[in-house]
């Protein structure tokens, strides 16, 4: 099964924080995690938050998160890189589970942080998924992307950039 999240859409979210994950979402938290094994089991992920400048909350599968956590271990002991990334990935996130009914329990911590109410933009991101106040993606991240494709020309086709050697 594929490990990638693809597509988006938007979900109501009630005022206990519950909100439905976008069901082909749910099968990739399924075969990313090493602890689910049937459809009566409740795939974990883990959302990170972090810090001030981040106005959405990244969804990391299981796998994707170890990914991250073997990267930051490898880091030098006492480095404030390792410090910093600790902080920003293992402290600044809450691990969570999907209900039998496909939906997620958003604290209200993390709603306050987003500004979330009423309902939430859901957006693949590869082996993670954003959770979005939809008017705070329209106006900083679509708004970003257009721009970006704007400056390329109308000429450049943006499939040249996964052409373009490492490095360069």
């Amino acid at each position: 099964m594929a490990r990638r999240f693809r597509g988006e859409s938007h979900h109501k979210v009630d005022t206990k924080g519950r909100v439905s994950i976008p069901a082909s979402f749910r099968r990739v938290l399924e075969a990313s995690d090493p602890n689910w094994r049937e459809a009566s089991d409740s795939p974990e992920l883990v959302i990170v938050y972090g810090d001030h400048r981040r106005n959405y909350l990244e969804c990391y599968t299981i796998e994707a998160i170890e990914e991250v956590d073997e990267k930051i271990d490898a880091l030098p002991r006492g480095s404030m890189e390792r410090k910093m990334l600790q902080r920003l990935f293992h402290g600044q996130s809450f691990p969570t589970t999907v209900d039998e009914t496909g939906r997620l329990v958003l604290p209200a911590k993390l709603r306050q942080k987003i500004d979330l109410k009423g309902e939430a933009f859901f957006i693949a991101a590869g082996d993670t998924f954003q959770i979005w106040k939809p008017e705070t993606y329209e106006s900083e991240e679509l708004d970003r992307t257009e721009a970006w494709l704007d400056e390329l020309g109308e000429d450049v086709d943006p499939l040249t950039f996964l052409d373009t050697p490492q490095g360069s």
